[in-house]
């Protein structure tokens, strides 16, 4: 059975402009535009959030290899902007490496969303042939086949963490012989395994028992002969009947302007409800939220009808929606929160660059976006027939029970969903894992207990919730879409904490309604009431913040470094902050002046390094302590060796069995003494690294072996060892040598670093 799905991993088409790194600036370059590309930005937006972007490059995890290009951009009511990118790296897309750059009115840099956990560093030479990946494609198809497209090499960091991968598109029919079907596989491109697939055409599976909206007012156009079903206020979306084939739409027309008789004796009953579900959802978009339709571009949605022969399904494939009639051809599934569930999928996938990746917590955040926006949809058109609820699908009875698909107030009472976030929440199907973000809304909306939708309840021992109303809530939901998710954003996330909806829709609340407002502290009890924890807080007392700027500075061993510690009022009058650091290494000494500060005001942090510090990454707290409050925060410097006592090799060296291979890194005229914390960043990819011996050959001959045959069956080196070299002389030739000292099992060495 199939339910509702979502297309993502979708190549981004719609390009404004390109941001090339090029030394230690950047460039702008122009790139031609998809047929519906986002609204064009401003070109003041743009200059700003390009230089923010440029000076913030740690933020963002960029790297010398990342090119960044404009996807969107947008200015709210008090002139904040926000630029989406999308990110390539050595020329390869990067899904998962899509951000975006947050700007005050006056152009400063007020902040970023990023899904990268670190900055891109992997081979961009894949092990699998296309030819391979391709056939694994085929072999991933289930139904009919009858395209198969060429593999697209790119890197996929859906999950934060980057893969070379391949990316190949098989179109064809499903197993029902009906349902189009264009399946994108994701193959690993080192070691061929699929790591995932997801079909572009979204379904929703079931029977209808009527036509659903009853008497509606529908936009149409007049002609020479009559009328037809294209919407002119709407973007000219029009309605049209398949005939129970799969091809040819006929546009509908009529001769007085009356369509449909509320039955399905009239084939344009269920054209008459379609039409009304497009209009109602652009228009939804549109007067609430202030998007331009769902493509933000103010085109209107097609509309198919009668698609083929009692098929059980309706679908969006990402340009229009298509709607089967149901079984004996006499239940078209034409019902609202259908058509507001299905474009909502539509309106995630324009506004963030392919989309929220469709699995795990990001694809059940991806879900719960179109059941919480499907259902504001059924709340605004406010039909007598189909009066708004927190159930979903409810009107077309998809297991024959006359129950709903899912409940909003309780997800947990389908038996599957998760109405509580737990360690197993990215583990379930995106449909179920929506519950954890759904029970969240409804909570946030209408509040925990009894209500006039159904009882929710609170998860542990959570405190109740008070609701704020749907037209806050709704507004921050979007908001966070809009302005502060990316691709794979999730409910709890440990390598990138600041990347959750929890955090994003508290952003959003903040810009819309303020920090710790009524509607803030709401947000924060309604996440905690799905089990989804934070570590943000609103104060009581005089209070204050602090925040380090740059967060993360690189200096070359013997040099100083500086950041600036800002700090703001929260609440209350601003009081005497004393400022102190703590944790710095040996070698390093911390100096902040002025040492106390009154509240509001910043201080310069400055990091004097001597030459006997080792190279690493060291992390500094800085404490601000008041009569009423004490905060920290933490300052990162990444020490290097001085320049040309570094080195690379990214060349690949295939390991046989029961064989010897070297790598080398020349640091010819390097005249510093290496550190007693010297950094070797080793990657091989092998089977079996138990296998292998893999040593540091200093240029007099000196061996020190980093991986002695351990790990058993673990498969791949991928660790930075630390090594004592303060008696070697840096100047010279390095090798690395790697010993397969056993059978059957190989690989081969794809890049290893040195830093002295």
């Amino acid at each position: 059975m199939l339910i509702w799905g979502g297309m993502q991993l979708r190549s981004v088409l719609a390009l404004a402009g390109a941001i090339l790194l090029a030394g230690s600036g950047i460039a702008v370059t122009a790139t031609s535009a998809s047929a519906a590309p986002p609204p064009t930005p401003s070109p003041s937006l743009l200059a700003d959030a390009g230089a923010a972007l440029r000076d913030h490059m740690t933020a963002i995890k960029g790297s010398a290899q990342d090119k960044f290009t404009v996807y969107s951009s947008k200015k709210d009511a008090k002139g904040n902007g926000a630029v989406r990118y999308t990110r390539t790296y050595q020329g390869l897309r990067v899904y998962g490496g899509d951000l975006v750059v947050r700007v005050a009115a006056d152009g400063r840099y007020t902040g970023s969303s990023v899904g990268l956990a670190k900055p891109l560093s992997l081979s961009v030479n894949p092990k699998v042939t296309a030819a391979s990946a391709k056939l694994a494609a085929q072999k991933a198809f289930s139904g009919r086949a009858s395209k198969t497209g060429s593999p697209e090499l790119f890197v996929d960091a859906s999950n934060g963490s980057p893969v070379l991968a391949w990316e190949t598109v098989v179109e064809g029919f499903a197993k029902d012989g009906q349902t189009p079907s264009k399946l994108h596989v994701i193959t690993d491109a080192s070691t061929g395994r699929v790591r995932g697939s997801f079909d572009e055409i979204e379904t929703v599976d079931g029977t209808g028992n009527s036509i659903y909206s009853g008497p509606v007012t529908i936009g149409t156009t007049a002609t020479a002969t009559g009328f037809s079903l294209v919407d002119p206020d709407r973007g000219d979306g029009r309605t049209c009947d398949l005939n129970n084939g799969s091809s040819t739409c006929t546009t509908f027309t009529d001769a007085d302007n009356v369509w449909g008789n509320g039955t399905n004796s009239d084939r344009a009953s269920a054209a008459a409800d379609a039409h009304f579900g497009a209009a109602v959802t652009f228009n939804y978009f549109k007067n609430v939220h202030g998007r331009n339709g769902i493509f933000g571009t103010g085109a209107g949605v097609p509309s198919r009808v009668h698609y083929g022969n009692q098929y059980v399904n309706a679908f969006w494939d990402g340009a229009q929606m298509t709607y089967g009639d149901g079984e004996g051809n006499a239940n078209p599934l034409v019902a609202l929160d259908v058509a507001g569930h299905e474009m909502s999928h539509g309106v995630t996938e324009n506004v963030v660059p392919g989309g929220l990746t469709y699995s795990g917590e990001s694809g059940g955040l991806n879900e719960a976006t179109s059941d919480i926006f499907g259902t504001m949809v059924e709340f605004y058109a406010n039909t007598a027939s189909d009066p708004g609820d927190y159930d979903i699908g409810e009107k077309i009875d998809i297991f024959g029970t006359g129950e709903p698909l899912r409940y909003m107030y309780n997800p947990a009472l389908d038996g599957v969903s998760h109405s509580c976030w737990s360690s197993s929440t990215n583990s379930v199907d995106v449909h179920y894992s929506s519950g954890v973000a759904n029970h969240f809304f409804f909570d946030l909306a209408e509040g925990t207990g009894s209500t006039s939708f159904g009882t929710s309840p609170v998860c542990g021992s959570a405190d109740p919730v008070v609701g704020i109303g749907r037209e806050k809530a709704e507004k921050i939901w979007f908001r966070a879409l809009d302005t502060y998710f990316v691709s794979n954003t999730k409910y709890v996330n440990t390598a990138q904490p600041s990347n959750t909806a929890r955090a994003y829709s508290l952003a959003a609340a903040a810009d819309l309604y303020g920090e710790c407002g009524t509607e803030y502290k709401a947000v924060q009890s309604a996440w905690s009431a799905v089990n989804v924890a934070g570590s943000d807080y609103c104060p009581t007392d005089h209070d204050f913040s602090i925040a380090t700027s740059p967060a993360t500075v690189t200096v070359d061993r013997g040099e100083t470094v500086t950041t600036e510690l800002s700090t703001t009022v929260t609440n209350g009058t601003p009081e005497t902050i004393t400022l102190t650091a703590s944790g710095a290494p040996a070698g390093a000494t911390v100096t902040i002046s002025p040492a106390e500060v009154t509240a509001g005001e910043s201080a310069t942090v400055t990091v004097s390094t001597d030459d006997s510090l080792g190279t690493g990454t060291y992390p500094i707290t800085l404490t601000g302590t008041s009569p009423s409050a004490r905060h920290s925060a933490t300052f990162t410097v990444s020490v290097r060796s001085a320049g040309g006592c570094a080195g690379a090799n990214d060349n690949d060296v295939a390991i046989p069995d029961n064989s010897t291979v070297t790598s080398t890194i020349d640091l010819t005229g390097c005249t510093a003494t290496p550190s007693a914390t010297s950094a070797v960043e080793v990657h091989i990819v092998h089977t079996y690294i138990g296998d292998l011996v893999v040593s540091l050959i200093a240029p007099d001959g000196t061996a020190y072996v980093l991986h002695n045959r351990a790990g058993g069956g673990t498969d791949n080196i991928d660790n930075t060892y630390s090594v004592n070299l303060s008696g070697e002389s840096a100047d010279g030739v390095w090798t690395l040598k790697v010993q397969d000292a056993a059978n059957i099992d190989t690989g081969y060495l794809n890049s290893w670093k040195l830093s002295l």
